[in-house]
């Protein structure tokens, strides 16, 4: 019993740390209190505060992110269940092997050559130039400017799809970069309106503009006093500059050099149908395939997004959550990606609550949501219509579901993993085994 206290208040003192990293003081934007001019948190959301309407799932405040050293956060237990996965499906010898075999393949001048075909002709880049200007707002009553608003959104969504299937200079990589772009401004945008269109109809505060602050801030919702933390870091600064100089490097060395030959010699299995081959080149992708998906999340979501919002000096780093110690799909979603979680569980999930339909219909219609912005961002720019990520997306339901109801603790954990680090490479074989077809083809004809 005296070692069941003992362990229990280790963890009391553990979470306590975690609380104090990722709370802090809130200081609004232009020096204006909280209390003068609430933010939408405050503007209140169905469900979370009696009397309440509308608003955020919480009030925006200045937190750390979980890996940075002034979170206090230290429970790493699901990467050690990932290490273990890693281990059973990877072997040290598969990258040096794929070295001798295949020599040094790392190009960075055809990595260049995958955004711009014609070093005279910028189409994506053309296109985020002229996404600021759909992203101005005006004042206008308020059908005229509902109306305003809908056709502005509706172009945000069709004018990059039309200019890439159009465009015959626009290479996969900068039309998934451009569409990207204006998809969180459609969000953004988005939220900014009905943040607004919340404090209207509680007449509790007048809107400011700072619509300008929030096009650049790393958040998709809208806040009336967004966190602001005291100073810019510079030390801190540096670090996450350093960071991704040294993770978009080797992101691009292990494409190259280790993914690319893979995906290559998988194309003969797959037109075969050679299902023994299959599995074992989709084993053999899963590994380099994770190993880049993980560095891509710690550095857009901790290098990157932290950096931003030091130079923006935005106090609200929640950006991602300890995703790894999920043992439900569901946990793992919720808390991989904060900024569209947040933005689907404030301007979708809940409205949906509001109009009477169920949770499981909400959540099912969440999921569809994102389904559909992950075929919207694949199948554009390589112009073919496969609906592998949409498919992929829409299986998470079911997948929850059996992970939620018959797998828990670290049983649930491992399923989380595994269902990533075999889902993603089966997805891309399937869309790259596609692409190349279409172009053979095409090439032929």
């Amino acid at each position: 019993m005296a070692d069941l206290g003992a362990a229990g208040a280790t963890r009391r003192r553990r979470r306590a740390t975690f609380a104090a990293g990722r709370g802090g003081s809130l200081v609004p934007m232009n020096g204006a209190s909280a209390a003068a001019c609430p933010s939408a948190g405050t503007a209140g959301h169905s469900g979370d505060t009696p009397g309440q309407k509308h608003g955020s799932p919480e009030t925006a405040r200045t937190r750390e992110s979980l890996l940075s050293s002034e979170s206090g956060y230290n429970n790493y237990r699901g990467i050690l269940n990932w290490c273990v996965v890693m281990l059973i499906l990877s072997n040290a010898r598969l990258f040096l092997e794929n070295l001798l075999r295949h020599g040094i393949l790392v190009d960075p001048i055809q990595v260049v050559s995958l955004f711009l075909k014609d070093p005279y002709s910028w189409p994506a880049a053309c296109m985020v130039i002229g996404d600021i200007f759909l992203s101005l707002q005006g004042s206008f009553s308020e059908p005229v400017g509902l109306t305003i608003h809908c056709i502005n959104l509706t172009v945000i969504l069709t004018f990059p799809v039309a200019v890439v299937l159009t465009v015959p200079s626009v290479t996969p990589v900068g039309g998934a970069f451009a569409l990207g772009i204006y998809t969180i401004v459609l969000l953004k945008l988005y939220s900014y309106r009905d943040v607004n269109m919340w404090c209207r109809d509680l007449s509790r505060a007048k809107a400011k503009n700072y619509m300008y602050y929030f096009a650049f801030a790393p958040t998709l919702c809208y806040e009336l006093n967004f966190p602001r933390s005291p100073k810019i870091r510079m030390g801190f600064l540096l670090r996450r500059l350093v960071e991704m100089l040294f993770f978009t490097q080797l992101l691009v060395a292990l494409t190259q050099q280790w993914m690319i030959p893979i995906i290559q010699s998988s194309m003969k299995p797959l037109e075969d149908m050679d299902l023994s081959r299959m599995m074992e080149r989709l084993l053999r992708l899963a590994v380099p395939n994770h190993l880049l998906w993980l560095m891509f999340f710690y550095w857009f979501f901790h290098s990157s997004l932290n950096f931003s919002a030091e130079l923006l000096r935005f106090g609200d780093r929640q950006f991602y959550n300890d995703w790894w110690n999920a043992e439900t799909v569901t946990y793992f979603w919720q808390n991989w990606n904060i900024p569209v979680h947040k933005w689907c569980l404030r301007h979708f999930y809940k409205p949906l609550l509001r109009r009477g339909f169920s949770k499981i219909v909400s959540q099912s219609a969440v999921f569809f949501l994102s389904a559909f912005f992950h075929e919207y961002l694949v199948s554009i720019p390589l112009r073919m219509f496969r609906l592998w990520a949409f498919m992929g997306m829409m299986a998470q339901l079911p997948l929850a579901w059996f992970v939620g109801n018959f797998l828990h603790g670290n049983y649930g954990n491992a399923a989380v993993w595994i269902s990533l680090i075999v889902g993603q490479p089966f997805a891309v074989l399937m869309y790259v085994h596609d692409y190349y077809v279409l172009r053979y083809r095409e090439d032929t004809d």
